[in-house]
């Protein structure tokens, strides 16, 4: 079924699913070999070649030196029989992921480093034929939609071309290992029409393998070479998912036109709604998206927070974790994602299937919206207050325990007329009142959960 052409003005008819509206919460997942060396960061393998200190203000030329050995002697392909995943339970992943309130899961299918996670046909060096002898991704679709949850895959592989920094003093330099490595070239080099042939048929493979219901893309094919390949993989994938049933999301970060896919924010946020849907895509830590050794993670308050911020603003939350080699779970990471799982249990009401109402919140603390600094996010306050909508309900979301009388100013009687006021998790109307002030309304005795406390506005018909 062909309903899409290769071109911006067709794909213009594309529509955002409900599904992916509705759903609010998906998890990412960063796991693979450079889980094994768990050092600084997931770009592990191209920095482990370059004699320099990366941007994250480490050396890994010399800590891999020291550690394994010079990268001539012990490569990035030497991890690989040590990327086991022997105690990796998939069923336990999902079960997990439910508790945590997610509705879809996208692990990475291929990252930067041209390991593939699932049984490629255009290379043996993947997961299904080494390290663990798993198609990691095919075994975590199985349980994915056996859990009901949807399920999407991503592709870093665009960057592939720029990622190592070839020599003939690496081991990356030996035509044994190009169909991992890549052909060596300047670092600089454009992209050869071969590289791009290849790389839009793993897409290809992709969408027909998995009928992925989210498609995700890292940079990389935003450079020019990539240009009239963008609109060609979106057609193929919508007209793909009109033939098979499915309703799809194509995630992009830029150089798609609005209205033909869904933006992805990484590491970032707005300040108010967009009219176009979108979704930021994070981390549960700060230092890295894949297992490293010495993380920094974020609180579970802020994890929280930064989900009904983006749900007030049109948006959904991607969040990543990074399983260790072992195909584990940190415990710190569990912890997380069960403390959010246990917030949604109380107030989901308030965020699964809402829309946006007029306004995204009100409050003192401001939203920063530059990219990758979520270290200087400041803490949000009970005066900070954000809103969604279902049906007949106005759902005001304090960012903290409001300490006697909360006033939401936006709710005040030239805005809405109340008809009544609670809280989700508590029993029984609350005391409140309304003026050209605001609404007032008086808390409850106790906390009904941590971190975020909604009170569910009925408006007068």
């Amino acid at each position: 079924m062909i309903k899409y052409e290769a071109n911006w003005a067709s794909l213009q008819a594309y529509t955002v699913p409900e599904w992916f509206k509705d759903a609010k919460l998906g998890i990412f997942i960063h796991w693979g070999v450079y889980a094994v060396p768990a050092f600084d960061n997931e770009w592990y393998p191209r920095f482990m070649y370059r004699d320099e200190v990366s941007r994250k203000g480490a050396n890994y030329y010399q800590h891999h030196t020291q550690r394994w050995g010079h990268p001539s002697v012990f490569g990035y392909k030497d991890f690989i029989p040590m990327f086991k995943a022997e105690k990796w339970d998939p069923a336990a992943w999902v079960d997990l992921f439910v508790k945590a309130g997610a509705k879809y899961v996208v692990p990475v299918a291929e990252h930067h480093d041209g390991f593939p996670m699932y049984d490629c046909s255009f290379t043996n060096w993947n997961a299904a034929k080494m390290g663990p002898c798993r198609d990691t991704v095919s075994e975590l679709e199985a349980e994915v939609r056996a859990a009901g949850l949807k399920f999407g895959v991503s592709s870093h592989r665009a960057f592939n071309w720029r990622y190592y920094t070839f020599s003939e003093a690496f081991d990356n330099s030996n035509p044994d290992y190009h169909k991992l490595y890549g052909v060596p070239h300047p670092e600089e080099a454009p992209v050869s029409y071969g590289f791009i042939l290849d790389w839009y048929a793993r897409t290809r493979e992709l969408v027909e393998k998995f009928c992925p219901d989210v498609l995700w893309f890292d940079f990389g094919w935003h450079r020019d070479e990539f240009e009239p390949w963008r609109p060609r993989v979106a057609a193929h994938y919508y007209n793909h998912a009109l033939e098979h049933g499915y309703e799809p999301v194509l995630q992009y970060k830029d150089k798609f036109p609005d209205g033909t896919a869904v933006l992805d924010i990484e590491r970032g946020k707005l300040d108010d709604i967009r009219p176009d849907y979108w979704q930021t895509d994070t981390s549960v830590s700060y230092k890295s998206w894949s297992y490293i050794e010495d993380d920094e993670f974020k609180s579970a308050a802020a994890i929280v927070h930064d989900l009904v911020d983006i749900v007030s603003k049109n948006g959904n939350l991607l969040l990543n974790i990074g399983p260790k080699a072992d195909g584990t779970i940190p415990d710190k990471v569990q912890a997380l994602l069960l403390g959010l799982g246990e917030w949604l249990a109380v107030n989901g009401e308030a965020i699964y299937g809402t829309r946006h109402w007029v306004r995204f919140g009100e409050g003192p603390t401001e939203v920063l919206t530059t990219r990758f600094r979520e270290r200087d996010y400041q803490p949000f306050t009970a005066q900070d207050v954000r809103f969604t909508t279902k049906g007949d309900a106005l759902y005001a979301i304090c960012l903290g325990w409001p300490e006697g009388e909360a006033t939401i100013t936006s709710l005040g009687s030239d805005a809405v007329q109340v008809a009544g006021v609670t809280m989700l998790g508590v029993d029984g109307e609350l005391a409140w009142s309304q003026d050209s002030e605001g609404l007032k309304i008086t808390p409850p005795g106790e906390k009904p959960c941590d971190h975020a406390y909604t009170f569910k506005v009925t408006l007068a018909s």
